[in-house]
């Protein structure tokens, strides 16, 4: 898939694109995974509502070594290669997958979060696709533009609860709230293999499920040339116990494969 200049630059400008049809040949091979990772999840697995709110909204990450359906996505589709191209990177460095399934009534939103505070990597060059298995008008991404270049990172909080866990929480700005801030958010309906593609530094969130069909969200991490490990002040989110990677590093690539070449 050869993604134009102009994809490029909005990217690298706004922080997410669009990016019609990226895994539109592999929605069954999606569909298929999540429903195994669902009826058979792994250690990093969540359930992110609390008592009394309505639905389920189940999440997951780091199981493509053990799900078949996963691993076959991330090799052989084109989003290793579009991921190098939007990151104007030689190459395109797997880093984790994440399932996130809202069922029909789940009224809880995504809360506003960037991934980057979260991970134990530090680089301009990354790119998180999510794409779904369902048509989705409702429970859609959203992104806010620009958001990538702040000049500090948005606290990180728990889900759950909604509540901080990293300490000087002055290195930090308070999670924001776009729509009350007048900030430009970019949100797209999305066909079944439709992609949003947006910056580990994008400020961004999802709304509630109130439709009558499920939401079946599956996202793919991709590092580019100038990521590198980073140590953070808490426990990062995935945590990758026993990495044995130093400050400085590249990301070892038996563990986090270049899938792309360019």
């Amino acid at each position: 898939m050869q993604i134009t200049p102009d994809i490029v630059e909005a990217y690298q400008r706004d922080g997410a694109v669009l990016v019609k049809g990226l895994f539109a040949d592999w929605i069954d091979e999606i569909a298929a995974g999540i429903e195994q990772n669902m009826a058979e999840p792994g250690p990093y697995a969540a359930e992110n509502l609390q008592d009394g709110e309505r639905g389920r909204f189940f999440d997951d990450y780091c199981n493509w070594n053990r799900i078949d359906p996963f691993e076959r996505v991330i090799r052989q589709s084109a989003a290793a290669d579009v991921a190098a191209q939007l990151m104007s990177s030689t190459q395109a460095q797997f880093f984790h997958d994440h399932v996130l399934v809202k069922e029909p009534g789940t009224t809880k939103a995504t809360p506003w979060h960037q991934d980057g505070p979260y991970y134990f990597v530090e680089g301009q060059q990354t790119v998180s696709f999510w794409t779904t298995v369902e048509p989705v008008t409702e429970a859609t991404l959203r992104c806010v533009a620009g958001s990538h270049q702040w000049a500090k990172p948005v606290l990180p909080t728990r889900w759950l609860k909604e509540d901080s866990f990293y300490p000087n929480e002055d290195d930090y700005i308070p999670v924001p709230n776009p729509d009350e801030d007048g900030l430009r958010v970019m949100e797209w309906p999305l066909e079944p293999g439709d992609a949003v593609a947006f910056n580990f530094k994008t400020l961004h969130g999802a709304r509630g499920n109130t439709s009558t069909q499920r939401r079946r969200a599956f996202s793919l991490r991709f590092v580019g040339d100038d990521a590198r490990f980073v140590e953070r002040p808490g426990r990062t989110s995935p945590p990758f116990p026993g990495h044995g990677m130093s400050a400085g590093e590249r990301l070892r690539e038996d563990w986090f494969p270049v899938i792309a070449s360019r």
